[in-house]
């Protein structure tokens, strides 16, 4: 055999071996784990763990004041995250510039950075949060979209919270937008209250309206009060006696979240109940 053949076949059967252990060693990414839809990794960089939440809340920073306090944003949608390590030789400062320019080239608003640790960034419904150290770094990927309610109170429940607080929100219960017409979808609940108050005789009720703060004060204080009525008058016409129940409405007045979200603004809209004592 020719020296030059045989040199090539002995080289194939060393270098071959060589490649395939080489990439068996290169680290891999975290079963189940790919790259954010929006930003890809740096280059060489290595999924260490991610996390899919179909809904959560992340605190967010979004300032920071004249005393150098940072101020958080509370928000809660669609969630998930992405720990990175990134390869031998990458700074702090490279990592953060890279992300700081793909983001403003993916048309994102930088609405908050501290340079080289952080940033955040919107668009729309979306928002991206980097935490930075260098040879690892955090990406939070969080759309805000309001709740889907999946559980609903029961006579049982119902009575236990007016038992021990004094009064329960009742989110199940749904109005023709801007009116106060209740929607079919709302008889579930609507039942649920109708046979606590069946099976407990002596409590009587205060049921209270209330809405977000879109529209002007008089029109947010008429809604309640007539969304309010057309529950009592819903338990009314389902046997409940009426000297039983009261109605009144509250507006925007009484928010328990915050009006400048549209998932806040859904928790705003509500029915309570208030137990009379």
């Amino acid at each position: 055999m020719p020296r030059l053949l045989a040199f090539v076949l002995v080289y194939s059967l060393i270098a071959v071996p060589a490649r395939l252990i080489a990439q068996e060693d290169a680290p891999q990414d975290a079963e189940g784990c790919k790259d954010s839809p929006i930003i890809t990794r740096m280059p060489g960089s290595t999924i260490h763990s991610c996390e899919n939440k179909e809904y959560e809340q992340v605190k967010m920073p979004v300032a920071k004041n004249k005393d150098g306090e940072v101020t958080e944003k509370t928000l809660e949608g669609e969630f998930h995250s992405w720990d990175y390590g990134t390869r031998e030789g990458v700074s702090e400062i490279q990592v953060f510039r890279n992300f700081e320019t793909a983001l403003k080239q993916a048309g994102m608003k930088i609405v908050y950075e501290d340079s080289p640790a952080t940033i955040t960034a919107n668009k729309g419904d979306t928002w991206y949060w980097l935490q930075n150290s260098g040879s690892y770094y955090y990406q939070t990927l969080l759309t805000v979209k309001s709740m889907q309610q999946e559980v609903m109170a029961d006579a049982s429940s119902i009575a236990d919270e007016l038992s021990k607080s004094g009064h329960i929100a009742l989110y199940g219960i749904h109005f023709e937008t801007a009116k106060a017409t209740i929607l079919p979808d709302s008889e579930t609940v609507l039942a649920e209250v109708a046979k606590m108050l069946q099976q407990n005789r002596d409590v009587k009720v205060s049921i209270e309206g209330h809405t977000d703060n879109v529209g002007s004060a008089a029109a947010n204080q008429t809604l309640s009060e007539k969304r309010a009525q057309a529950v009592v008058a819903w338990l009314s016409s389902h046997g409940i006696e009426g000297s039983r129940l009261q109605a009144k409405g509250w507006g925007a007045s009484k928010p328990v979240d915050d009006n400048a979200t549209e998932d806040g603004r859904a928790k705003n809209r509500r029915v309570e109940l208030v137990k009379i004592s």
